[in-house]
C-alpha cells in the first residue's frame, strides 16, 4: 500500500512487543482480515484484499485512502476479542 501503512505496522509491532496479549489480539485480527484463498495468488501472503480494505476505510473514516491511527486498530482488536470471546 504505502509508507503510511508501513509506519502503522511498525507502530503496532512495537506496541505488541511490550504487550503479549495485544500481540495475540492483533495477530488474530490480521488473520481475520486476510484475503480468502490467499495462497492462490501472488504475493502468496495472508494480507487483506486491497478493495476490501479500501471499503473498510471508507465506511470507518469516509475516505478510501485513510490510514487508521494505531489506537483505533488496538481498540478494534481488543473489542473484537471481548465481543467474540476470542
Amino acid at each position: 500500500m504505502g509508507t503510511a501503512w508501513n509506519a502503522l505496522t511498525i507502530r503496532l509491532a512495537a506496541r505488541a512487543l511490550v504487550n503479549p496479549r495485544l500481540a495475540v489480539d492483533l495477530l488474530r485480527t490480521a488473520w481475520a482480515f486476510r484475503r480468502r484463498a490467499w495462497w492462490t495468488r501472488a504475493p502468496f501472503l495472508p494480507v487483506p484484499d486491497r478493495t476490501y480494505l479500501r471499503w473498510r476505510m471508507y465506511t470507518a473514516y469516509a475516505d478510501e485512502d485513510a490510514v487508521p491511527p494505531a489506537d483505533d486498530v488496538i481498540r478494534f482488536a481488543r473489542w473484537r476479542r471481548e465481543t467474540m470471546g476470542l
